[in-house]
């Protein structure tokens, strides 16, 4: 019985360290359009939780407003968990059925070794740079 309680109290103490880092470090975008493409410079980390919510909502109005060519500038993301992937992934789908594109720049070392490990380097077009990343959407017209 000790150990369930203690078990129990182990995982109420992670969920509510996990959702207060939630509210204390929300993932930032800040939008810059560069002609057709929008450019989401994303920071901090991208957890799930608030973070699906936000981009999920961001990428719909972006389409609403047009905008179906994103350019994800990941220079400031110092992390992404699994969840955070999923975020990626669905925002990857959502854009190609409404005949868009999504494409990532400026990787930390970490997340793109994380991004090679999950094989979603196949998935996803990565740069090194924001400016060869816009190149590539001009010469895919």
């Amino acid at each position: 019985m000790a150990v369930v309680r203690a078990f129990c109290y182990i995982r109420r103490a992670t969920r509510n360290y996990f959702q207060a880092a939630d509210r204390e470090n929300p993932m930032k975008i800040q939008q810059t359009s560069e002609g057709e493409v929008m450019i989401l410079n994303l920071s901090v980390k991208i957890m799930g939780g608030s973070d699906y919510e936000k981009f999920h909502t961001e990428i719909k109005t972006l389409i609403k407003d047009g905008y179906v060519d994103i350019l994800l500038n990941m220079s400031k993301v110092s992390w992404i968990n699994s969840t955070g992937l999923g975020i990626l992934v669905s925002a990857y789908h959502t854009l190609k059925k409404n005949g868009g594109v999504m494409k990532i720049c400026e990787v930390s070392a970490r997340i793109d070794n994380i991004l090679n490990v999950t094989q979603l380097k196949l998935v996803f077009d990565t740069f090194e740079s924001q400016a060869d990343a816009l190149a590539s959407f001009a010469a895919d017209k």
